[in-house]
């Protein structure tokens, strides 16, 4: 595996492995790798000649200084991971290679996001999904992939990101994987290395609210199982939840009844003291 520092060693690079007609897999991540992001990986070996990992924890989709400045960082182990998991080149610049002007000098490109940069995430964290398309649009465009792979726990990014990809014009399949969770339910994340023992000991009622609430579903309404959610992860103390929102997996507008649309997805963010979760189920899945 080799490291790539600047953008120009990435196209040339790009190129040389064009030249060679091989496809490129795209997996871009912030560090702090975990199994979830390995499973990406694993994908993208297996779909792609060549696999391109990206290290970068972007400012501009932090709207919260002290998240950005709590944010885990780890390069070593994260190198030593992606070299084993059968990575060819990773892509680690830094902020001033990708933002040569500083962060705020790429802001004046809005990116037509539709609605489904507006709810969820998009009304918590004002800009983020600004942010978000702002660097995977660079990413994209510096290293050409014909595939990009992310992780369904970020079920909402992904919506977001596909938007971005089909009003840029920019030709790459995006893929997207399952959720990757420990064995007691809690998805895999960077920030649940940030928990305390005890706040780790807890973190896994948020998936176990979510599991139980589908056979609750089945037989009452949408409004009972939002709230049943919401009332059982709020009574648990050191958990706090922030929104849980039941939408359609497709445009991600909330739902009011089950069979307002055949893919239903339950979203949520809970506050682990104060390490920011997130996670999703499925209602209801397409035939």
């Amino acid at each position: 595996m080799i490291i790539l520092r600047t953008v120009n060693d990435v196209r040339s690079y790009v190129s040389t492995q064009r030249g060679r007609g091989a496809s490129i897999g795209l997996v871009p991540t912030m560090g702090a790798l975990h199994s979830g992001h390995l499973s990406l990986v694993e994908k993208a070996v297996a779909e792609n000649a060549v696999v391109i990992a990206s290290v970068f924890v972007n400012p501009t989709q932090f709207n919260n200084p002290d998240d950005l400045a709590s944010y885990p960082r780890n390069e070593e182990e994260d190198f030593r991971l992606l070299s084993a998991a059968g990575v060819s080149a990773v892509f680690a610049p830094s902020v001033e290679e990708i933002y040569p002007g500083g962060p705020s000098s790429h802001c004046g490109h809005v990116f037509d996001l539709g609605m489904a940069a507006e709810v969820m995430e998009g009304k918590y964290r004002p800009g983020h999904f600004q942010g978000v398309a702002q660097i995977v649009s660079l990413l994209f465009r510096i290293t050409e992939p014909d595939r990009a792979y992310f992780g369904e726990k970020d079920f909402q990014q992904i919506a977001v990101i596909r938007n971005m990809v089909k009003s840029e014009g920019i030709n790459v399949d995006i893929v997207a994987c399952p959720i990757k969770r420990a064995d007691d339910g809690l998805a895999l994340s960077s920030r649940n290395s940030l928990l305390t023992s005890e706040q780790r000991a807890i973190a896994p009622e948020i998936y176990s609210a979510l599991n139980d609430s589908v056979e609750y579903s089945r037989s009452h309404s949408v409004r009972a199982t939002h709230d049943t959610v919401v009332e059982r992860l709020d009574a648990v103390p050191g958990l706090q939840v922030e929104y849980f929102e039941i939408v359609d997996g497709r445009t991600l507008a909330p739902v009011d009844e089950w069979e307002e649309s055949p893919w239903i997805v339950g979203c949520i963010t809970v506050y682990c003291g104060k390490v920011r979760l997130i996670d999703n189920i499925a209602y209801r899945l397409p035939n």
